[in-house]
């Protein structure tokens, strides 16, 4: 593996050095402080450095070190001296061999740190809030020059989250070694390259469906044997009716037919049929091979690609047949967005909705405006709730169940729309009718909660109310043997409030059956996709 370094930059008292210790854990990488690797190097701390031998002579054992650092410590996280790239040679060296992020604060909350940081800096050691204010006039310009992040009013855990979303750079631990997940604009170009830096071997199987091979098949295929795989391709047809056993024998036979080896690669590309079918294909074949995958849809880049869940169909239920395998890398391109239908980019709010409900008021406050106009960061926001939470429970033993809200609920009115509700319309209506049973149960900590899930559904577009003449029985039925019955019970994921929902609330059938009767409405309600 040889991903690209990442650079962290700012000025004194921006946090580069706690931040990136975080980052780095985060990332699963090694974190390497520049300033350090200078005092180990010469066996002098940074103020004898300065002292004894000028800034000047500093500068050259910087830019010395920062090449030993690139080049034997590729890909990972390096906290850089608040001056290490006014040198046009080392900017040029950086930006050539990883990304750099710049963190900036205010001048006030700068000074606040660095009064109590245990290192002094040589050229602000003396005077320090005048010392600092003369840095700041003549670096200031320089620092922008960046595009820097404002970590002013953030602690350090949360400046090296909004690193990781604004690199787009996620790493998901908890099965195996685990596994790196990157969205950025144009991925799909890349995607041979990715699979060669992460050491993966062919032949490649593609597995994709007729819809998403029509815009995709050629850029992927292109970069994976530009980068010198052998490859396959299998169309499916596309849609939760063909996520049967059926089709997943169809996957195995092509794999057979492309001489798969264990040490062979699968790549789902496309939906969360797609992946869901693909990994518990390659989970299965020849005991596990490993997988990457490409979601081309909002659903699967936010939920349905994430956490190594796979599986297929039953008549009696969504998904009762599985496995957990987890992809060996996810490389998630947000332009594969502009082609989607707007019915589709709606189905995905459902999902998004629904971590905003969980962890991130930010994100469900996004999903109530203008989200259309920053996908890349309603990908990458939803992304980072799913993740951490996987991170926390990998196998769905105690804290990930809360991932099933709206779901216990929503799966049962998909399968019984016979799938004419979409996966997201549905799972916005388990959304609302969940929130419900929360406030009759006396469960919700804020006013206007069910309120305010309405309300966001609408501007979202998806529907607000069960579609006139579902078999609300059938729907009670379904329920029964939901996949995250307990004890012959049903348990829900429930919202409390916006940002925070809890598991493993027992509800009294009748309330249930109450609930979604009064959903069941037959005018006047928004019923988009129905």
């Amino acid at each position: 593996m040889n991903p690209k370094t990442i650079f962290l930059y700012g000025p004194p008292g921006s946090g580069k050095t706690s931040v990136g210790k975080i980052l780095a854990q985060k990332l699963n990488r090694d974190f390497v402080d520049l300033d350090v690797w200078i005092e180990n190097r010469s066996n002098r701390s940074i103020p004898e450095l300065f002292e004894n031998e000028g800034e000047a002579a500093f500068r050259v054992l910087e830019t010395a070190a920062l090449k030993e650092i690139i080049q034997d410590n590729t890909g990972s996280v390096v906290a850089l001296g608040g001056g290490a790239l006014l040198n046009g040679e080392n900017r040029r060296l950086v930006n050539q061999n990883g990304q750099i992020v710049c963190l900036m604060a205010s001048e006030e909350t700068l000074l606040n740190r660095l009064k109590t940081a245990d290192t002094k800096r040589p050229l602000i050691a003396d005077n320090l809030p005048q010392k600092l204010k003369s840095l700041l006039e003549k670096r200031t310009a320089h620092y922008q020059s960046f595009d820097p992040l404002d970590v002013k009013t953030l602690s350090i855990t949360e400046a090296a989250d909004l690193v990781q979303r604004h690199l787009g750079l996620f790493h998901v631990t908890g099965m195996g070694s685990g596994y790196d997940v990157f969205v950025k604009p144009g991925l799909l170009a890349e995607v041979g390259a990715y699979c060669k830096q992460y050491g993966l071997k062919g032949p490649v199987v593609v597995v994709s469906d007729r819809n998403v091979a029509a815009h995709y098949r050629k850029v992927v295929l292109t970069s994976l044997e530009q980068a010198g795989y052998t490859t396959a391709f299998v169309s499916l047809n596309p849609g939760e009716a063909f996520k049967t056993i059926d089709t997943v024998e169809k996957i195995w036979q092509a794999f057979l037919n492309a001489g798969l080896e264990r040490g062979s690669t699968v790549l789902a590309l496309g939906g969360g049929v797609v992946s869901d079918l693909a990994g518990f294909a390659a989970a299965t074949y020849k005991r596990g091979v490993s997988w990457v995958v490409c979601p081309t849809s909002l659903l699967a880049m936010v939920d349905a690609g994430l956490g190594g869940k796979t599986g297929a169909d039953l008549p009696a239920g969504k998904n009762l047949i599985g496995a957990f395998h987890a992809p060996r890398l996810i490389l998630a391109d947000p332009d594969c967005l502009k082609t989607l239908p707007a019915v589709e980019l709606r189905n995905g709010m459902g999902e998004v909705i629904k971590h905003g409900l969980i962890a991130d008021p930010n994100l469900f406050q996004l999903c109530a405006g203008d989200w259309q106009f920053n996908l890349t960061r309603l990908v990458t926001d939803a992304m980072a709730v799913k993740i951490k939470i996987i991170c926390e429970d990998p196998l769905e033993q105690g804290r990930r169940a809360v991932l099933n809200l709206g779901h216990t609920i929503g799966h049962a009115l998909e399968l019984v729309s016979d799938f004419k509700l979409k996966h997201g319309e549905a799972v916005g209506l388990g959304l609302l009718a969940e929130a419900q049973l929360a406030e009759d149960m006396g469960l919700v900590l804020a006013d206007n909660l069910v309120t305010d899930i309405f309300e966001t559904l609408v501007k979202v577009g998806l529907p607000v109310c069960i579609p006139a003449g579902m078999d609300l029985e059938k729907v009670m039925m379904v329920m029964q043997h939901d996949k995250k019955r307990s004890g012959g019970v049903v348990r829900f994921a429930l919202p409390l409030r916006v940002g925070e929902a809890r598991t493993g609330y027992e509800v009294n059938p009748r309330l249930v059956r109450t609930v979604l009767t009064g959903l069941q409405v037959e005018e006047g309600c928004q019923q988009e996709g129905i």
